[in-house]
């Protein structure tokens, strides 16, 4: 997938995350009320997300890369975690952006964040003609 692309499928996915209430992941619009906002909004976050993940998030993989096999791979849910909270960190020095509540529940967000992303990128993967 593109760049852009892959922006606006973390805007869907982080704003499904954000209908779901128990997870206290929450997007706080720079103009409150206006669906536009909101969407410019999520884009940013998204992108925002998409850097983070990009180059944050590889060099944590590669040094964590020996905890990856002694866990089997499951701290990648810790690690992308992270980066979601992260992401809502750097979001934090506006006035508008994510908020994530607590880390284990933006672990939890991350989980879905990536099943959801994981889902498009099947349904948006070129097809091979032969």
């Amino acid at each position: 997938m593109g760049f852009l692309l892959r922006v606006v499928v973390n805007a869907f996915a982080i704003w499904i995350v954000t209908l779901i209430p128990a997870l206290g992941v929450s997007v706080i619009a720079f103009e409150p009320g206006e669906t536009l906002q909101l969407v410019l909004t999520l884009l940013l976050v998204a992108a925002v997300f998409a850097v983070v993940n990009t180059i944050i998030g590889t060099v944590v993989k590669v040094l964590a890369f020996p905890i990856y096999i002694l866990t089997l791979g499951l701290i990648g849910l810790v690690i992308n975690g992270f980066l979601l909270w992260l992401t809502a960190w750097i979001t934090g020095f506006w006035n508008f952006g994510l908020r994530v509540e607590d880390f284990w529940w933006g672990v939890v967000a991350a989980i879905v964040i990536s099943l959801i992303n994981w889902i498009a990128g099947i349904i948006l993967r070129p097809s091979d003609k032969r």
